[in-house]
């Protein structure tokens, strides 16, 4: 929403808000610069997070519910190593236009049906499948426990881990994986986090249904995204904090009137090219300092030459690159981990310490950031 990297801006964490930080007041977001070139801007649901908004970042703003509503009802028991806070999962029997991303839907569906001649911007965040996974029993119970694969665990996974990794991907609020084991919990968890995608895909749906029926049908660009990947038993945890693979590769779809679609890209890309490829792509003017690059060559041609790789950042000095085939991690004390996605999708071995990697490692570091905030401090909202 604001075009920088962590790095860059010295927001690493959930914490401070980025409006509250004084080195970001000034730093006009994604859209606020649509709105200053004649767009109406509008948003409901999560889009920063947990539902907080900079003021006057939208014109209108709709239903921002939280993670969790009155109506939902607790499925797991609250235990000290299992289910705990935010922490649950299961079918809710509510009705299903109850649920928050029913009505986040909603409220963006009558958006859409309006016939203005003004451009509109509209940004809509569903809240599944973060945690508590709750979602319709109809929809739970599309998906038979029977029809679940558990994702694949080997045991030592970490055993060829620096130290630094079991402090930085702590999730305190997780429960251990020997907790879904021992339990005999972990295939209907599983079975909660494909409703919750399942159930949120049918909200994408009705949008795009909405649209599709609507006068902007032919002159509307669409962007689907997720904001991270989630482990549900990968190496032995629960969570996304991380900078492995499956916690930062995520969904990534742009449709564009008049350019082919479905075609599928394998170019390493990053979230940070959401804003400079949209205000490329409506012919805005441009904005100085914004970090990532315009995805507007490979929308015309998924093949064309890519000269960038994608970097994830967690933590101060803590970085991941993913190229085509390799991911590369290095931590805040110089330990290192190196896996080659072609032959190791699951990252089970790690080749920084392999002598032969010595060039393809110095090849990857060029794309870590030359400079390295200090986590930013926030202040008061004005």
């Amino acid at each position: 929403m604001y075009g920088m990297r962590p790095s860059s801006s010295g927001v690493y964490m959930n914490s401070p808000k980025p409006w509250t930080v004084e080195a970001l007041k000034f730093r006009v977001t994604l859209p606020r610069h649509f709105a200053a070139s004649g767009y109406k801007s509008y948003t409901a649901g999560k889009i920063y997070h947990g539902s907080g908004l900079p003021p006057g970042d939208f014109d209108e703003v709709g239903p921002r519910p939280g993670q969790r509503q009155k109506i939902d009802e607790r499925l797991v028991p609250e235990t000290r190593d299992g289910a705990k806070g935010l922490w649950d999962f299961g079918p809710q029997s509510y009705k299903e236009e109850l649920f928050q991303d029913y009505v986040d839907a909603s409220w963006a569906i009558d958006v859409i049906r309006k016939r203005s001649e003004q451009p509109f911007f509209i940004a809509i965040g569903f809240y599944r499948p973060h945690v508590p996974f709750y979602s319709p029993t109809r929809v739970f119970n599309e998906i038979p426990a029977d029809t679940i694969e558990l994702p694949e665990v080997k045991d030592g996974d970490r055993d060829d881990l620096p130290g630094i990794v079991a402090t930085l991907t702590k999730a305190p609020a997780a429960p251990a994986h020997s907790w879904f084991v021992e339990s005999g919990r972990w295939k209907e968890a599983v079975q909660s986090y494909l409703a919750c995608v399942r159930w949120t895909d049918e909200q994408v749906g009705r949008v795009l249904d909405a649209l599709e029926r609507s006068s902007h049908a032919d002159n509307t660009i669409v962007v689907l995204y997720s904001d991270h990947g989630f482990f549900l038993g990968e190496k032995q945890r629960w969570a996304k904090q991380s900078l492995w693979e499956q916690a930062t590769r995520v969904p990534f779809i742009i449709s564009v009137p008049g350019i082919d679609q479905g075609k599928p890209c394998k170019r390493p890309v990053e979230l940070l090219s959401i804003y400079p490829t949209l205000i490329e792509l409506c012919g805005l003017p441009t904005r100085e300092g914004l970090e990532g690059a315009s995805l507007k060559p490979l929308l015309a041609n998924p093949a064309a030459q890519w000269p960038y790789m994608a970097l994830t950042t967690f933590g101060k000095d803590n970085h991941a690159v993913r190229s085509e085939t390799h991911r590369y991690i290095r931590y805040s004390d110089g330990s290192e981990e190196l896996y080659d996605l072609r032959i190791d999708p699951n990252e089970w071995s790690n080749l920084a310490g392999d002598e032969s990697m010595t060039n393809l490692k110095a090849e990857l570091t060029e794309f870590f950031p030359d400079s390295n905030a200090e986590p930013a401090r926030g202040g008061r909202t004005k």
